[in-house]
């Protein structure tokens, strides 16, 4: 497995925990829980990915600038889960912050798959690759437990 194949796994696991969570309503006990998932989730993902691929990428010229823009990007997520965090869940607040964190995620998720895999396939060597996605993945499973 690659780095990218890695990445790409725990990126549809967002898209598909967002899409749910959007599904809910009030305050009930599936919309909290799905929300401490996706905060662990992403939480765990930015700080893997940022010390596993994006720390690489800041390494190369090409890919340097690409790489600030998805860890500032990861900045904006962070606030959005603390407007959240800070909203009472059956508010219809609650639900408005929700669409605007699927709406900075999947833009993100989007961007990095369309134009940063590319990039970074460039300036990766093979083995990088797959170093990258074995150091990521052990991250996430700590991050997980």
């Amino acid at each position: 497995m690659n780095v990218f194949e890695a990445l790409r796994e725990d990126h549809d696991i967002q898209r598909k925990l967002l899409n749910d969570l959007v599904k809910t309503s009030g305050d009930e006990e599936s919309r909290r829980e799905d929300f401490e998932t996706l905060k662990t989730e992403l939480t765990g993902h930015a700080a893997a990915e940022e010390q596993w691929f994006y720390a690489q990428l800041m390494q190369h010229e090409q890919t340097q600038d690409k790489a600030r823009h998805s860890v500032a990007e990861h900045h904006d997520i962070d606030e959005c889960l603390e407007k959240l965090d800070e909203t009472d869940y059956s508010s219809p607040q609650w639900l408005k912050y929700l669409k605007e964190l699927q709406h900075l995620v999947t833009h993100h998720l989007d961007e990095e798959e369309q134009e940063v895999f590319q990039v970074a396939g460039k300036v990766l060597t093979d083995n990088q690759k797959a170093d990258l996605a074995s150091h990521y993945r052990k991250e996430m499973k700590k991050r997980r437990h």
